[in-house]
């Protein structure tokens, strides 16, 4: 769609996140404290533990911080006794959005995500009100200019579900979570760095937004994306570049 490029929007959201490479780091300590409660401390059979440790080090967290978290989390020390809830919601326009949040606080958490959904014209909704508009899936996004042949044929050979190509060149490959640390590997071993690359809630069907309503919902996200338990915010809005 003209003047709504798929890039330009992965470049917008990758500045904002390292706008706030404070932030992440908190969020990723919190991430692999409980991926290794949950799966132990073991990152070759813990998958999530694996990816959060990778996006650790792709930030460049210190590696005695990652180990801390993950002793924590495996009974080692002591800490906040975290647990993982999701809200759905509507922004400006009808785009919709998913704030996933870790949290010692449940009380506390509802009320800043529904403070920041109504003070920017949004609404929070009940569980699965937008969620079959998104795919859980693993999503490597790779720049305009890579090679599609290489990518399709080592992408395929290593269980990608799809690829697809859009207007500008750019490539996409989707597939199964549980195949996404498989896949990601066989790729970097081809010499194919994708760009972007993560387990996340793909939206199915892009909201188009621009103008005042794109300057609406930017805050909102915003908003959402500053709160201390928010982890992770999904929508399905998609910026005009001139926004």
């Amino acid at each position: 769609m003209a003047g709504h490029s798929k890039w330009a929007n992965i470049q917008h959201r990758k500045g904002r996140q390292d706008a706030k490479r404070g932030k992440l780091f908190t969020r990723l300590i919190k991430e692999i404290t409980v991926s290794a409660k949950l799966g132990g401390g073991d990152a070759t059979a813990n998958p999530r533990l694996r990816l959060a440790m990778d996006k650790a080090s792709e930030a460049n967290m210190p590696k005695d911080t990652v180990q801390r978290a993950i002793q924590r989390g495996a009974g080692g020390l002591d800490g906040a006794n975290y647990e993982e809830i999701r809200y759905e919601g509507y922004g400006t326009g009808g785009a919709a959005v998913i704030v996933d949040c870790m949290t010692d606080n449940r009380t506390r958490t509802v009320a800043e995500v529904r403070h920041a959904f109504s003070k920017h014209g949004g609404n929070l909704g009940t569980d699965g009100s937008v969620a079959f508009m998104f795919r859980h899936c693993g999503q490597l996004l790779f720049v305009p200019g890579t090679s599609e042949e290489r990518v399709m044929e080592t992408a395929i050979e290593a269980g990608a579900e799809d690829v697809l190509t859009d207007e500008e060149g750019g490539i996409e490959v989707i597939c199964q979570p549980g195949d996404f640390a498989v896949l990601k590997a066989a790729l970097e071993k081809a010499g194919l760095k994708a760009e972007v690359a993560e387990i996340t809630m793909r939206a199915e069907n892009p909201a188009p937004l621009s103008g005042d309503d794109a300057q609406a919902m930017q805050k909102l996200l915003d908003a959402l994306e500053n709160l201390d338990d928010v982890q992770q915010v999904y929508s399905n809005a998609e910026f005009d570049e001139t926004s």
